[in-house]
C-alpha cells in the first residue's frame, strides 16, 4: 500500500471475511458482530472449499499492521465458536496528494 502511494494515516473501511461451512454459523457470527455495532453482510459464495459462507464485517480504521492484526485475532476468536476462519481483508486506498 505504502509503495502505490497510500496515505496509511486516513482512516478508512476495511472489509475483513471470515468464511464458514453453513449459513446457520455464519449468521451466528454475523449476529454477535452486528451487537457491537458493525456493518456485517452474509452470503454463500462458495469460493473457500468447504467453508462456503463469507461473512464481511467492515470497521472503519486506520490501515496498520498492528491493527489490522488485532482485529483479525479478535475476529478470529470469535469464528473459532462457529467453525470459521478468517479469509482475508481490502480496503480502498487513499492516495497522497
Amino acid at each position: 500500500m505504502v509503495e502505490g502511494g497510500d496515505k496509511l494515516t486516513v482512516p478508512r473501511d476495511v472489509d475483513f471475511t471470515v468464511v464458514f461451512p453453513d449459513q446457520d454459523a455464519a449468521e451466528g457470527f454475523a449476529s454477535h458482530f452486528r451487537e457491537l455495532g458493525y456493518r456485517v453482510s452474509v452470503e454463500k459464495t462458495g469460493t473457500a472449499e468447504g467453508l462456503a459462507w463469507d461473512v464481511s464485517v467492515v470497521r472503519q480504521m486506520v490501515p496498520s499492521h498492528a491493527g489490522i492484526t488485532n482485529f483479525e485475532d479478535l475476529l478470529q476468536s470469535v469464528a473459532d465458536d462457529f467453525n470459521g476462519r478468517n479469509d482475508g481483508w481490502i480496503c480502498p486506498h487513499v492516495l497522497s496528494a
